[in-house]
């Protein structure tokens, strides 16, 4: 698929650890504003893909890389990684909140990019938190210990973390995997409405999520051979449920794979 308003691509993408290729010729065009689900099974390399697009594998000793990978254009390989984590945030999988206040986690982020005007930070901490739609439950106990706020607080949390350095792109690595059903059903209503504001690449293992929150999706799969991972169809998320190209798209969604 091609998009003219296209936030994120890769061309001709492969990613290797030492002399094990995880991921192989991927080509792939993530639009502006929308929600783009990665699925596939276990070991198929969806988090490498994801992490991909903030260079995060970079910290894995013996990667190698071929092809392009692009943010509006701009070879991520060629920028600065701490300039491009400024734009390309990163959610994970359990909830990750620092040993510090709820002020200062998501303060944390400006502050790292040398903001120190109180005022400020006071501002952006409020605005993260409200997009987050955090802030009416935190607001009296902004001084608290992060690590007292529930699982799925803390989850918002760290997507208030996230949007406080004012990203264009949002990563989330299966980011309700360790909730509760009601606070996953608070992560997916988030996630809808952050779209108004951010390109979002989420990671899940749960089909019913991927067909609720997302516009597009990608499947990924594992080449039997060479363990490889590749991209197998890519498109608009209700297609791919109800329509898929291939048929092991069709018995992977419908729980058939195998």
């Amino acid at each position: 698929m091609e998009f003219q308003d296209a936030k994120l691509e890769t061309r001709g993408y492969s990613l290797y650890y030492g002399g094990f290729q995880a991921l192989r010729d991927i080509d792939i065009q993530i639009p502006e504003n929308r929600i783009t689900a990665v699925i596939g099974p276990s070991g198929c390399g969806k988090s490498t893909f994801l992490r991909t697009f903030n260079r995060m594998n970079d910290l894995i000793s013996g990667v190698a890389v071929e092809g392009g990978v692009y943010i509006e254009d701009q070879d991520v390989f060629q920028m600065d990684p701490v300039e491009l984590r400024h734009y390309v945030g990163m959610v994970f999988q359990r909830p990750n909140p620092f040993p510090k206040s709820v002020f200062d986690n998501v303060a944390y982020g400006p502050r790292a990019h040398g903001e120190r005007d109180r005022a400020k930070l006071a501002e952006a901490v409020e605005r993260s938190l409200r997009a987050a739609v955090l802030w009416d439950e935190v607001k009296d106990g902004l001084t608290k210990s992060a690590l007292e706020l529930s699982g799925g607080q803390q989850q918002r949390l760290c997507i208030a973390r996230a949007l406080a350095v004012e990203p264009d792109v949002i990563l989330m690595d299966e980011p309700a995997s360790a909730l509760d059903p009601v606070a996953t059903l608070k992560i997916e209503e988030l996630i809808q409405e952050l779209k108004k504001s951010y390109t979002i690449v989420i990671v899940t293992h749960n089909m019913q999520q991927a067909a609720r929150v997302s516009d597009y999706t990608a499947f990924l799969m594992m080449d039997e051979e060479d363990r490889a991972g590749y991209l197998v169809e890519y498109g608009p998320t209700d297609r791919i449920f109800t329509n898929p190209e291939h048929e092991i798209t069709e018995r992977y969604i419908t729980g058939r794979f195998g």
